[in-house]
């Protein structure tokens, strides 16, 4: 099984973020990075208003159930996949795009940074740009894309499976 650390980057809903942290517990994730204007959990020496942090802890806990305790996680303004990348680590970024791979055609090395975009606009251009590889997962009603804490959970299984 590859080693996989979930970025997710501009995620507005805190039931999203709590979903994302309980599938990254599920699937073993080792590191779950909220970037952007995620919101995340009460951290030590956090610089947010206490009343602020401890809200969104409390909502994100609603869908996380305790597993926002249990996956190593670390707040970042900005994504730094240039780091991770001087770590060994392949981009992917999970994206409806014209050179992207269908999710069941793709074959995962062994570290593998799972990008996570916004629910609506997804990964920016300029995140995406700097994916060394895009996957998709393909959609067969008619809607056009997965709520992104599914589609987390989707990539993350055939990632491992």
């Amino acid at each position: 099984m590859p080693e996989i650390i979930v970025i997710a980057h501009n995620i507005r809903s805190t039931h999203n973020v709590g979903s994302i942290f309980r599938t990254c517990e599920g699937f073993g994730v080792t590191k779950l990075i909220l970037s952007g204007y995620t919101p995340y959990p009460a951290v030590n020496d956090d610089t947010r208003l206490p009343h602020i942090a401890n809200k969104l802890t409390a909502q994100i806990h609603k869908t996380a159930l305790g597993a926002e305790i249990i996956v190593p996680f670390q707040y970042q303004a900005h994504a730094e996949l240039s780091l991770l990348r001087t770590q060994g680590f392949t981009i992917v970024g999970l994206e409806q795009d014209e050179r992207s791979i269908m999710l069941a055609d793709y074959k995962p090395p062994k570290k593998i940074v799972l990008l996570l975009g916004e629910e609506v606009e997804g990964i920016t251009n300029d995140l995406r740009n700097q994916c060394d590889n895009l996957i998709e997962i393909p959609m067969m009603g008619k809607k056009e894309s997965f709520n992104v804490s599914v589609a987390a959970g989707i990539a993350l299984y055939a990632l491992n499976y």
